[in-house]
């Protein structure tokens, strides 16, 4: 598991001046205010990684490990909600190669839950659709997972989990996707 340690310029700019044998001086205020919100940046992300693995593991409970992986099932839900996208469309918003996202698709295909159709708009690269299986397959898994999360008791307002929901997004998007 990895940490993000918050560190300014200030604090590199201290420890190059200790290791020349300088004097220090104290970081700009700036700098000064901006670490509770790097630390909790960096809090942010260990708990996502942390929920996200654990996350993977309830879905394995809930579907099977090996009956469709994370990445397919999203990519599902992808596909449900913003319609028919090309390979590389699709390869752009998870950052990955178009390669990795082929991978991805045509074992979605073989199972008859997308189809690949003529783009108008491109004539070499096809649109990845959800087939009627593909959203009634889905239809399932999130009925599954429905069920699951309604159990959760969980220590939040609905509120909050919103905001929490707002800052990952902002901090994805900051990411770059």
């Amino acid at each position: 598991m990895w940490s993000l340690t918050p560190i300014s310029l200030g604090d590199l700019r201290s420890d190059m001046a200790r290791e020349a044998g300088e004097a220090q001086t104290e970081p700009p205020f700036l700098e000064v205010r901006a670490r509770p919100r790097v630390a909790a940046l960096g809090e942010l992300l260990d708990e996502a990684v942390l929920l996200a693995r654990r996350l993977s593991a309830l879905a394995a409970e809930l579907h099977g490990e090996a009956k469709l992986s994370g990445e397919r099932r999203n990519l599902l839900r992808e596909l449900d909600r913003r319609g028919p996208q090309t390979v590389p469309q699709l390869a752009r918003v998870r950052s990955v190669t178009r390669q990795h996202v082929q991978g991805l698709v045509n074992p979605l295909a073989e199972r008859g839950y997308v189809e690949f159709v003529d783009n108008p708009a491109h004539r070499r690269s096809h649109l990845v659709r959800l087939t009627p299986s593909g959203k009634a397959h889905l239809g399932e898994l999130s009925r599954r997972e429905s069920a699951a999360l309604s159990r959760l008791e969980i220590q939040a307002s609905q509120e909050e989990i919103v905001a929490a929901a707002v800052a990952l997004r902002a901090l994805r998007s900051a990411l770059g996707r």
